[in-house]
């Protein structure tokens, strides 16, 4: 659990540093802060969901999961639970979407996964430590634009990489590479749609695709018997 601490901490840190130069830039230039945060979610998204092992399988994860999730109302009461956190003055953006918004950028990579099982099988490290570098410039980005909503995210890091890290003896053989490369595919997909939501080209409820990271490996498994 060490690495995911770690983590945690250089978003909190990151967080800070972004709140600060928040409040040193006009409007125009958060824009800018805004606009270029949603570019980079873009590209991190499509070259995640381009390595999928199985396209078909992906889609129809992406189908099934926004099916359970919007049926459960999951990203209303992401939301909802995000505010009960937030401060009395307003922000830029709600809270509760910077929550939700910056866990999805943290926790839907690859590198929460295979960095998470690796520090828990063989205590390995590396992949969490570079990630938690990547995770702490982009928390700079993400609170400069958004607001105070994204220092919530550094619980749902240890929580969601914690479980990976403790359960990683248990799941690694389960998902095998191709079963963590699609819940890294999907997970991409997510980023896109994160970020048409914060270039403001087409608002997305991503939360409710979260189930689909759990349909994915399932699906692929079972597209495996099929003759094509």
């Amino acid at each position: 659990m060490i690495a995911t601490i770690i983590n945690a901490i250089a978003v909190i840190l990151g967080a800070f540093l972004g709140l600060f130069f928040k409040s040193k830039i006009s409007d125009e230039f958060k824009t800018i802060v805004m606009t270029s945060s949603g570019l980079i979610t873009l590209a991190l998204g499509l070259d995640m969901a381009f390595d999928s092992p199985d396209t078909l399988a992906s889609l129809f994860a992406l189908i099934f999961g926004g099916f359970a999730g919007t049926a459960l109302r999951i990203e209303d009461r992401v939301l909802s639970l995000g505010e009960k956190f937030a401060p009395k003055e307003e922000g830029d953006m709600s809270f509760g979407t910077a929550f939700l918004n910056s866990s999805l950028l943290f926790c839907s990579g690859a590198m929460s996964i295979v960095g998470s099982i690796n520090a828990g099988t063989v205590g390995d490290y590396d992949l969490i430590l570079i990630k938690s570098v990547m995770d702490g410039f982009m928390a700079i980005v993400f609170a400069a634009a958004y607001g105070k909503g994204v220092f919530l995210s550094a619980a749902t890091i240890v929580i969601y990489q914690g479980f990976f890290t403790l359960a990683g003896g248990f799941l690694s053989p389960i998902l095998g590479e191709d079963g963590i490369a699609i819940i890294s595919a999907v997970g991409g997909y997510l980023l896109v749609m994160l970020a048409l939501s914060l270039l403001e080209l087409k608002k997305i409820k991503t939360g409710n695709f979260l189930p689909s990271l759990v349909f994915a490996p399932i699906l692929l498994y079972l597209f495996s018997f099929l003759p094509i």
